[in-house]
Parts: C-alpha cells; sequence; structure tokens
C-alpha cells in the first residue's frame, strides 16, 4: 500500500489487520529469540503460518500463495543460496589443500592485536567484499577466517554480522542505492548517496569501536580502541563521502574498505612493540609463489567480480550471452491485480558462478585435483541442508508477506502512527524490509515509494527519506534471519539461530536510533549545507 500520508486515514485499517500482518516476524522472533528453536524449524513454522494468514485473513488465492513460494524459493537460491555455498566452498577449499595456515599466518603477521585482525577482517576485508560481491560473503568469509585464527564461533558470527551492516548501503557495487533511486523517483543519485554516507557517519567510527571493545573489553584497552577506531572511522567516512558525492552510489563502499584496510595496516605497523616485533619475526618466511598461491583462490574472485562489476564494459558484453529468466504473475493485493516478478540469471556474470570459478581455479593451481575439489563442494551441499530449508522458508515466507499486502499495511501503519515525528522512525521501516527479506535492495524496492510519498505529504525532502530507508536497512542486516543463517553456516553453528539473534539484537536497536536520530534532526540543524 504505497500510498500518500494523507490518504491513510482512508484505508480503515483495523488493528487486527495490523496485528495479523505482524505476526509472521513475531512469531519469528519468538521461535528464534526466546524459544531457542533452530533456524529451519522456526523459519518452516513462519512460513507455514504466513501461508494460513495470506489465505484466510488476507484473501490471497491459493494458487498466487503457491506461485509465491515458488518464486521465493527461486529468489533464495538465485543468489543468495548459490552465493552462501560457494563462499563456504571457496573457505573449504583452502582447508583442503593446506593454503589456509599460509592465509592465517599473513594476517598474524600483520598484527599478534585480536582488535586489529578482527577489525582488519570484519571491517576491512568482509567490507571490501560486501562492496565488491554482497549477498552473504562479507559474513560468511571473514567469519570462517576468524574461526581459523582461533576465534569462538559465536563471536565470530557476531561480530561478522555487525561489521555487515554500514558497507551494505553501498553492497554489491551500489545496487541498492541505485535501486532506491529508481523506486523513490530521485533523479540525483550523488546527493542521495551523499545523504546515505551522511546519515550514517556517526556508525562508521562506532562500529569499529563495537568491533574492537567486543574482542577486548577491558578499560585499560580504552583509549587504544577510541583512538583506531576514531582513525579507521575517519579514514571511511571521508573516502565514502568524497567518493559518494563525485562519483554515486558504486565505489564508496569498495574505496572505503580500501582505505580501511590501509589504515589498520600503518596503524598496526606504527603501534607495534618491540615484543610484537619479535613476534612476527617468528613467522616462517614464504616465496612470493607460496603467499601467490595461497591467495589464488580469493584473488581470483575478487579479479572475476571485479571485471564483471558495472564499473567495466565487460559486464554489459557478457550479461547477455548466457541468460535464464522465470517470470511469475502474481495477484498483489495491494493493487488488486497481477504483477510480474523475473528472476533473471546472467550465468557468466553471477556472483555465485564467480565464487564457483575463483574457487576450482584457484584450487587447481594449488594443487588440488578437479575431482577432490568436487567432493568438497557436495560435502558442503550436505553440510548445508538446514541453511537451505532455512533461507528458502524465510524468503517465500517474506514473498507471501509482500504479495498479499502485509508488508505494505505494517509499513503505512507504522507512516501514519508516528506523523511529524516520522523521519525519526523512517529507518526503522527499511530496517523492518531488510529483517524480512534479508537484502538492503529488497527493502529499498519495498518500501523506497512509501518514504518518497510519505515526504510529498508531509513537505520533507524525497532523496533525505530515502536515503532513511537504506540507512535502517543496513542496521536490519544485522539481525535478518537470513543473515544470521549465512553466518551459522559459516561458523558451523546451526541450531544456534536464536542465541546468535539475541546477542546481535541490542546492537542493531543502537544501530536504527542512531540513524533515526540522524534522519530527525539534520535537517533541522544543519539544513543542506553538506549536499
Amino acid at each position: 500500500m504505497l500510498i500518500p500520508l494523507l490518504q491513510i486515514q482512508s484505508l480503515n485499517l483495523e488493528w487486527w489487520q495490523i496485528l495479523l500482518a505482524a505476526l509472521p516476524v513475531l512469531i519469528l522472533i519468538i521461535l528464534m529469540g526466546f524459544l531457542k528453536m533452530s533456524g529451519d524449524k522456526s523459519a518452516v513454522i513462519t512460513l507455514a503460518a504466513s501461508i494460513i494468514i495470506g489465505l484466510i485473513a488476507f484473501h490471497l488465492p491459493a494458487g498466487d500463495i503457491g506461485l509465491s513460494v515458488v518464486y521465493g524459493i527461486l529468489k533464495a537460491i538465485f543468489p543468495i543460496l548459490i552465493i552462501i555455498i560457494m563462499a563456504i566452498f571457496s573457505y573449504n577449499v583452502l582447508v583442503h589443500t593446506g593454503k589456509m595456515e599460509i592465509i592465517k599466518e599473513q594476517f598474524s603477521s600483520i598484527s599478534s592485536d585480536k582488535c586489529i585482525q578482527v577489525l582488519l577482517l570484519t571491517w576491512g576485508f568482509g567490507g571490501l567484499l560486501e562492496g565488491m560481491a554482497g549477498f552473504g560473503t562479507a559474513v560468511a568469509i571473514p567469519a570462517a577466517i576468524l574461526i581459523s585464527l582461533g576465534f569462538n564461533p559465536i563471536f565470530s558470527a557476531v561480530v561478522s554480522l555487525i561489521a555487515n551492516s554500514v558497507a551494505t548501503g553501498f553492497g554489491a557495487v551500489g545496487t541498492p542505492v541505485k535501486v532506491l533511486a529508481e523506486q523513490a523517483g530521485v533523479e540525483n543519485i550523488q546527493t542521495l548517496s551523499t545523504q546515505v554516507v551522511f546519515q550514517l557517519s556517526p556508525l562508521m567510527i562506532l562500529i569499529p569501536f563495537v568491533l574492537v571493545f567486543m574482542t577486548d573489553p577491558s578499560i585499560k584497552s580504552l583509549p587504544k580502541h577510541i583512538l583506531l577506531s576514531v582513525i579507521v572511522g575517519v579514514v571511511s567516512l571521508v573516502t565514502q563521502y568524497l567518493a559518494a558525492r563525485y562519483m554515486g552510489a558504486e565505489t564508496p563502499a569498495i574505496l572505503g574498505s580500501i582505505a580501511s584496510i590501509i589504515a589498520i595496516i600503518v596503524y598496526a605497523k606504527l603501534t607495534a612493540t618491540k615484543k610484537e616485533k619479535e613476534f612476527k619475526a617468528s613467522f616462517p618466511k614464504h616465496s612470493l609463489s607460496e603467499v601467490v598461491k595461497a591467495w589464488s583462490v580469493y584473488g581470483l574472485i575478487l579479479i572475476l567480480v571485479v571485471l564483471t562489476s558495472p564499473l567495466l564494459p565487460l559486464r554489459d558484453i557478457l550479461a547477455p550471452i548466457l541468460t535464464t529468466t522465470f517470470n511469475f504473475d502474481i495477484m498483489s493485493m495491494d493493487s488488486g491485480a497481477d504483477v510480474t516478478r523475473s528472476i533473471k540469471i546472467s550465468w557468466l556474470i553471477d556472483a555465485g558462478v564467480l565464487l564457483f570459478i575463483g574457487s576450482v581455479l584457484g584450487g587447481l593451481i594449488q594443487g588440488a585435483k578437479i575431482s577432490s575439489l568436487f567432493k568438497v563442494l557436495g560435502k558442503v551441499f550436505v553440510q548445508q541442508k538446514k541453511t537451505i530449508i532455512t533461507v528458502c522458508s524465510l524468503i517465500a515466507m517474506s514473498s507471501i508477506m509482500d504479495f498479499s499486502g502485509m508488508v505494505g499495511i505494517l509499513g503505512v501503519a507504522l507512516a501514519y502512527t508516528t506523523g511529524s515525528l516520522y523521519p525519526l522512525f523512517a529507518p526503522t521501516i527499511g530496517c523492518l524490509g531488510t529483517f524480512l527479506t534479508g537484502s538492503d535492495t529488497s527493502s529499498n524496492i519495498l518500501f523506497g515509494k512509501l518514504q518518497a510519498s510519505v515526504a510529498a505529504s508531509t513537505g520533507a525532502d524525497p532523496s533525505w527519506l530515502a536515503a532513511a530507508n537504506t540507512a535502517g536497512a543496513t542496521g536490519g542486516k544485522i539481525i535478518s534471519p537470513q543473515s544470521i543463517a549465512v553466518a551459522t553456516s559459516a561458523c558451523g553453528q546451526q541450531g544456534k539461530e536464536g542465541e546468535i539473534m539475541k546477542k546481535a539484537m541490542p546492537f542493531a536497536l543502537g544501530y536504527i536510533v542512531i540513524a533515526g536520530l540522524m534522519v530527525y534532526f539534520v535537517p533541522k540543524i544543519m539544513g543542506n549545507m553538506f549536499f
């Protein structure tokens, strides 16, 4: 129900409609967060509940319910599950060939400081993966490496989720912001990108601080934590701001992460103690060819992602060559008519396929046999069966909620309830979208028009409120059940989704509060001086 705020009263929404629309979300939170039920069981029960509610309370025809489920499952497989499985496959290839030991030594040789290792892997390397590929790679790969370095699996999952927040605004080469501009009717994408960066600016310093403080919560280390997080945060902020203002949505996450990695490494070298230098010197020296082989998997993945990114013309050449398209005509209860939704797979540039190619080629370079690599891949599929059930069920649930009008009712109800304070809660709507779909991009598709519509009704800047949607959506990634499923898969913690959600929830709530305060107060205090 993407309509102006002044028309909301004419909807005559009853309290029971809003309650029923929220019921699948509440069931999921209760099952995972309070009853500590495993993710796959929670997701299947919630999907069943959403089917019953959509059919009986919102009158979505049974045939369209079935199509919504099929559409959701295909959307879960392409690209989310393929990327999750291939990201974990890439890590397992390194374990199989023994080259993960060299990579661990490389990270440890930068610094023996656990805080620096966590920040470098989750905020720096994870942010780069998010900027390049997105869709779970930035959680799965850093979390797996952290465990290999000796960190607790639950800790590795939670810090990877928290770190995979700010960067998702410009993840997958700026896809969420580009989609948002299209949905909200914003023409100046550079202004929109700049507004997103500005709304997230305090979080670019606070999130690094949270990561290092979680790693080492001692009061004695507090000054060091503050200094490191300020340096890394300011470098990220300045780089992302300049990239957004002068280049657009494609590069802020990529350039900001590269700048962060450089800043962290320089800080590590400048602050290294004599004991730490001796520790780093104790690592065995590897030849250049050994190091290149060890990094060949991730190196090839990065090269393939860059070559096929929207920044280069190769993407437009390869995209049409080998494609598969699935079209679904499904009734939308918001409009009362069928809408066409498509899933298009461009096989030569698909992120999951690129991960697979990079992993296999890298594994061959490292000396593995092709047959052994496929055995590793087969084991990954078997290990991830619970994740496959979880993600398919959750995306199918979000599809039913979308087509039946449940998502629209929740967004509009929140917009109407908050009234003049709406900008304070605008990021919450973006967070809701990501919680339901697991995707910043999908959240912007669901609610981008709503944000612009409310802005038009209240006299607010449509671009500013549209930016608020993606700012909130980045916080929703921290507690999105799909993201948690990625983390538990990478860390081998299937069944502990509820525990991870409870640990991540306070950080996500704090994140949304800060984003809301920025959205509400900045226009009142500073106007448009920065845009």
